[in-house]
């Protein structure tokens, strides 16, 4: 049985009360006065583990991106035939199953870094997860001999925040509200995903970028710029 926030633990209760507040109020509506009202306890209560609404807004985010990690994760392993799909698949799949958490992880703007490094740490391993498969595709390419360890995690690099760029540009119109004023043809709305997958894969085994090892600048290049 899935407990409430009146049976869970203060600390917990909180960041399940908060998001209850995000999607009632949007994220500029939480406060902890809020969160406190909403579980009926005294409004220093939260204080007691978050000093400030920017510490539970943290928390609630690492939560997000600390999901979004492991539906990437069990989705790469699920389609081991094709991981990258799996993962593409398991991105817009989140995006449309849990749109308040997408928004809090990619639409809204982040405390500051400094005093939440786990906040950081567990948005960075959801792009590690694309970023490290990528690395080890190009790695199996025969044109990976001509390049060193640096140019090919650049390559890497830009080939994963192209797809992020893909899939995140897909998911946000798709959640839009201009999306059901666009008219368009029959079945084109249930084919969108599908022909963004195959256009990635296209773009990643024969574009531009594949004819040209990437270099990446030094602090050399960029002074004499």
């Amino acid at each position: 049985m899935v407990k409430t926030i009146h049976e869970l633990d203060l600390k917990e209760a909180c960041i399940h009360a908060a998001r209850e507040v995000i999607a009632e109020q949007g994220v500029e509506g939480l406060s902890l006065r809020d969160v406190a009202r909403k579980l009926g306890v005294s409004h220093q209560a939260p204080y007691r583990h978050y000093p400030s609404r920017d510490h539970l807004l943290a928390a609630i985010m690492q939560r997000c991106f600390e999901d979004f990690a492991a539906f990437l994760d069990q989705a790469s392993k699920a389609h081991a035939s094709d991981a990258l799909l799996g993962m593409g698949q398991a991105y817009m799949r989140f995006a449309a199953e849990h749109p308040l958490e997408y928004r809090l992880m990619f639409g809204t703007p982040w405390p500051k870094p400094a005093a939440h490094p786990e906040l950081v740490r567990h948005a960075v391993h959801a792009f590690d997860l694309l970023r490290h498969h990528l690395q080890q595709q190009l790695q199996q390419r025969p044109s990976a001999t001509q390049m060193d360890m640096l140019a090919l995690l650049a390559q890497a690099e830009l080939q994963a925040l192209f797809i992020w760029s893909a899939l995140h540009g897909m998911a946000s119109i798709q959640q839009a509200n201009v999306m059901q004023h666009l008219a368009l043809s029959p079945g084109v709305s249930a084919m969108a995903e599908t022909h963004l997958m195959g256009m990635v894969h296209t773009a990643l085994t024969h574009g531009p970028a594949q004819a040209s090892p990437v270099r990446p600048a030094s602090a050399k290049d960029t002074h004499e710029g």
